[in-house]
């Protein structure tokens, strides 16, 4: 371990601070460009012992379990708590404008839809048992350390008012003093909490859960551990435009509501009068069951039960146009370009990994309107790369923040042909 003085030159993409010196890149938490540090070095990454010179737009974190002086420690949960509300929009938009720069595309990339505190109704909470307490918080950066909170100001209010119940309900399916997570979505009748990684849950464990949640009499609708139903007092339910729709334990959703309703805007408006859409990685019907409301509309996903919670909703809800569904792991066996053209658009939202095979198939065929959402810009520039070398045009980019303080981004893509 060395100490040096360093200057910090920008924000890297994870959120660090990063100095360039004769030997490469430094990596500093919590610092921001312009400022002048000593750091304590080990190897590529510096620890800051003294700041000699201050960003003008640094600001107080409005947790106190950010940053290296956090309460119990460093919540790893948020990176840019310190930063400016105008450095930190505009280190998420270049986020997207960087990324697809890497792949020659430079289309208008319009200004970031903001996140704001208290939206996130899904929030993933490590947890372990102690002989005199239950954690509930976020691991340390690079630490099996979970950081214990008592407050979260990203978090909606209706999870933080329930820490206490969540924490009750993680004590009785403990198994172990080993780790595990929670996801605790925040749905309309209550919480729904998926547990992941508690090993051997057993008939005693059932009956703990099932004695406590009856003991809160209401708040908690669902508990799973590992996708199964443990108790399920109330079906949890999110809405998607009027059409009310129960996820599957553990599904995904995204992470709050008014990116989720940001994204749809800008879906809906770029489909236009188009008659027939594809919704590919349609998941329970984040898209597909709010396009069912001015379209037809084929919903195609892999996984059974995220496409039985659409089936559902869309069968029991009045008022849209025909929803047809197909299972098919669109990674393996993407729709092919003569399947793709009985649609004049298809939107398309996959996981990190993006949708490389599949944009294939999209570039061979003839469908007027695309718009792929993603929450990776380096796997959407990729895909839009392949998009325009088949001739589509970009019209716009939207990038859009739905974790708040962090390194990750959104982002909407309307291409043409």
């Amino acid at each position: 371990m060395t100490t040096e003085t360093l200057t910090i030159a920008r924000l890297g993409s994870g959120g660090d601070g990063i100095a360039e010196t004769a030997g490469g890149p430094v990596y500093v938490p919590f610092t921001l460009p312009g400022e002048v540090v000593a750091v304590a070095r080990v190897k590529n990454h510096g620890t800051v012992m003294s700041m000699s010179e201050v960003s003008p737009e640094r600001v107080a974190p409005p947790c106190v379990h950010f940053g290296p002086d956090g309460k119990n420690g460093t919540c790893g949960g948020c990176t840019l708590q310190h930063a400016s509300d105008a450095l930190y929009h505009d280190f998420k938009r270049n986020l997207v404008v960087q990324a697809l720069k890497s792949k020659g595309l430079t289309p208008e990339v319009a200004p970031l839809v903001i996140a704001r505190p208290g939206e996130r109704r899904r929030v993933v909470f490590t947890l372990r048992k102690t002989e005199k307490d239950m954690l509930v918080g976020f691991n340390q950066a690079g630490s099996h350390h979970i950081v214990s909170i008592d407050h979260c100001p990203i978090s909606s209010d209706g999870i933080i008012g329930k820490l206490e119940a969540i924490r009750r309900v993680a004590a009785a399916i403990a198994t172990s003093a080993e780790p595990f997570r929670v996801t605790v979505l925040e749905t309309l009748g209550g919480l729904d909490l998926a547990f992941e990684g508690v090993k051997k849950v057993g008939d005693r464990e059932r009956r703990a859960v099932t004695e406590t949640v009856l003991a809160l009499r209401a708040g908690i609708n669902r508990v799973s551990s590992d996708g199964e139903i443990v108790i399920e007092p109330q079906k949890p339910e999110i809405e998607f435009s009027g059409v009310r729709v129960s996820p599957p334990a553990g599904g995904f959703t995204q992470a709050t509501k008014p990116a989720e309703d940001a994204m749809a805007e800008i879906v809906l408006t770029a489909l236009g009068k188009a008659k027939r859409v594809a919704d590919l990685f349609a998941g329970s019907g984040t898209f597909a069951l709010r396009i069912a409301r001015q379209a037809k509309v084929h919903a195609v996903e892999g996984d059974e039960k995220a496409l039985k919670a659409l089936d559902f909703a869309a069968r029991n809800t009045q008022g849209l146009k025909p929803v047809t569904m197909e299972r098919r792991d669109l990674f393996r066996r993407p729709l092919m370009a003569s399947e793709l053209k009985v649609y004049d658009a298809v939107v398309f939202d996959p996981p990190r990994a993006g949708a490389e095979d599949q944009c294939k198939e999209l570039a061979r065929s003839g469908v007027k309107t695309v718009i792929a959402v993603s929450c990776n810009p380096t796997s959407l520039a990729r895909d839009l790369s392949i998009l325009t070398a088949a001739g589509y045009r970009i019209r716009l980019i939207t990038p859009i923040d739905q974790f708040l303080w962090s390194a990750h981004v959104e982002a909407v893509a309307v291409l043409e042909k």
